[in-house]
């Protein structure tokens, strides 16, 4: 799993992909960010900061106040990859992201989303 352009695509031109994703489905722009938020620990302060400043996934996970210690109870397939056992972190953390919308276009209750 050497595809590490993801690493340097930035946050904001895949945004809009995770919003569309999550409409389409007749979810809401403020569940995804609610899901972001919990991730990563930003506000929206500081989402639309990563946003305007179109830091790249490597920059917006770094600079991440503080990601969620149960984002590694997040498991399964996300594109043909257990997440769980991917061993590079920043790839790990940019697919907790994707399989956390995932779930989101898929219906699941947010309560299920967030590992509450």
């Amino acid at each position: 799993m050497q595809n590490t352009k993801i690493f340097t695509t930035t946050f904001a031109s895949v945004y809009p992909h995770y919003i569309q994703k999550a409409e389409k489905k007749g979810r809401t722009k403020s569940e995804v960010h609610e899901i972001i938020h919990w991730l990563t620990g930003y506000d929206e302060q500081g989402l639309q900061e990563q946003l305007d400043q179109r830091n790249d996934f490597k920059t917006f996970f770094e600079q991440a106040p503080r990601m969620n210690p149960n984002a590694a109870l997040i498991k399964g397939v996300i594109c043909g990859y257990r997440v769980e056992e991917i061993e590079d972190e920043l790839m790990r953390k940019i697919r907790y992201l994707d399989k956390l919308i995932d779930e989101l276009a898929k219906g699941k209750k947010m309560e299920k989303i967030l590992r509450e």
